[in-house]
């Protein structure tokens, strides 16, 4: 068996949860880095990860399909070795066009619930069951939930309205989360990431970039991926331990209220 905790992070093939497994890894976990479908780039995500002397594991798992998450957390457990300490869930979906919230589709709307609302608070539940049941003790001395979700937790985006509505109900479930598990030991928190340049962020880069100049953020450019990531390390390792239920903003001042 590995000395070393696990941490799943879901969604990591690309962007922000590929730089996160990175940064767990170089944090001393073993990683399963999960995306809905087997790719070259999920495989060279898991090589990178390897890299930083850590054991790592691709994991081809669709969030949305709730009955297979106990499983998935055993098969994880059974390849790396050893016991899950870290959640991360990141994985996530955008709305299938922007456009006006009269003309939303059930179709786009049931998508980022199903994903990003459901499906992460489900595999939230039956990584908790799986901790509390288990009889080995904690590798990690900080067990960890971290949730990423978006400003649009807090800040309406009127053009993806199903996403902002699936991101709040996703900010809701982190918190409740935070009160049922903080007794058992276990740490949950909220990142709330802002305009971070990643493959998903690439359509809207120019219409962003002049409001950024003009002040739409305090600090004056687009977040990277990386700096994500090492918000969830300071949290993964303990870096907040007498915080729970908290969420951290990276987005360089995006919410800050000004007038």
């Amino acid at each position: 068996m590995s000395h070393r905790p696990i941490a799943l992070v879901t969604g990591s093939r690309r962007g922000i949860g590929r730089a996160i497994a990175i940064e767990l890894g170089r944090a001393g976990f073993d990683v399963a880095l999960t995306d809905a479908v087997a790719s070259e780039e999920l495989d060279q995500a898991v090589a990178e990860v390897e890299q930083t002397g850590a054991g790592a594991i691709a994991v081809v798992s669709d969030l949305a399909d709730i009955d297979s998450h106990p499983s998935t957390l055993l098969d994880i457990e059974a390849r790396l070795g050893g016991s899950i300490d870290c959640l991360v869930n990141n994985a996530g979906v955008s709305v299938m066009s922007r456009g006006d919230l009269l003309d939303v589709s059930p179709e786009s709307f049931d998508r980022c619930i199903a994903v990003n609302t459901r499906g992460t608070f489900f595999l939230t539940q039956a990584f908790a069951k799986h901790f509390l049941a288990r009889s080995r003790p904690s590798v990690a001395p900080h067990p960890s939930v971290i949730t990423i979700t978006s400003s649009n937790a807090v800040a309406a985006s009127p053009l993806r309205s199903e996403y902002c509505v699936s991101k709040a109900g996703l900010s809701m479930a982190t918190t409740l989360f935070s009160l049922r598990l903080a007794e058992h030991g276990v740490s949950v928190y909220e990142v709330q990431p802002g305009l971070i340049e990643t493959e998903m962020t690439a359509p809207s880069r120019a219409r962003y970039d002049a409001q950024i100049e003009q002040g739409l953020t305090a600090i004056k450019r687009w977040g990277v991926p990386q700096e994500v990531a090492t918000t969830v390390r300071t949290l993964a390792t303990g870096g907040l331990p007498y915080s729970v239920g908290q969420a951290i903003r990276i987005d360089g001042g995006l919410l800050v209220t000004k007038y």
